[in-house]
């Protein structure tokens, strides 16, 4: 049921830093309630404090992560997107329809990826896996998990970080070879995009920064030349 209410449509990735102002309590349910409003069919949040306010407010599925309060300089690097089951627990407890977790290549800090998304399992959640390459994302289905996101390509460093926009190529790859929701996420800046997404199988589409993040949204406009 959670996967078929995703299916063709638009989740919005509402996330700020603690050293952001809009990371207030008060201003995430803000920005949130307002894409909402705006036609979003599900959420991605950051942090048991978002989850549980979300779910307590909607009644659309909920993508549920944690990331550190500050990225260190090696984050490309580093497993940082939801690294260990202490991690997982807290967005289960916040009750997360859907627990997104790194499943690149890169060293885990703990646990492996299969206690992961075993653990996510037995506790009846979906679990989302953020890769980078094709055969992270290979390799996170025949791990288990449920879907596979395009989250983290052009976000190691061995993947293709020179693309500007979506990766379209892999979005194609997996939903060629995988039968289970791929998601697009990453560098979706128009409308036009989000339409070739769909073009191309993805499932959902996921968009960050282009509607919540106005720091870079106004960058971009300082950077237009």
């Amino acid at each position: 049921m959670i996967l078929e209410k995703l299916k063709n449509q638009i989740i919005v990735s509402v996330q700020a830093m603690p050293n952001e102002p809009l990371y207030e309590e008060s201003c995430i349910i803000a920005m949130m309630k307002s894409v909402v409003n705006g036609g979003a069919k599900g959420l991605r949040l950051a942090g048991a404090r978002d989850v549980k306010n979300a779910k307590k407010i909607f009644d659309i599925p909920i993508i549920g992560l944690t990331k550190p309060d500050k990225l260190p300089d090696n984050w490309k690097e580093i497993v940082y997107i939801t690294p260990t089951l202490k991690e997982v627990n807290e967005l289960i407890e916040a009750n997360a329809d859907i627990i997104a977790t790194d499943a690149t290549q890169r060293p885990r800090p703990k646990e492996s990826l299969k206690e992961i998304v075993n653990y996510i399992k037995s506790h009846n959640k979906l679990s989302m896996a953020d890769i980078s390459t094709f055969e992270e994302g290979i390799k996170a289905r025949e791990l288990g998990f449920d879907i596979i996101s395009t989250t983290l390509s052009g976000y190691t460093q061995y993947s293709n970080q020179n693309m500007e926009g979506p990766d379209f190529e892999l979005l194609e790859k997996l939903v060629k070879e995988l039968n289970c929701p791929i998601i697009l996420e990453g560098r979706i800046w128009e409308p036009n995009e989000v339409n070739k997404a769909f073009e191309l199988g993805a499932h959902s589409v996921v968009i960050g920064s282009a509607i919540t993040r106005p720091q870079l949204i106004t960058k971009r406009f300082y950077n237009r030349g």
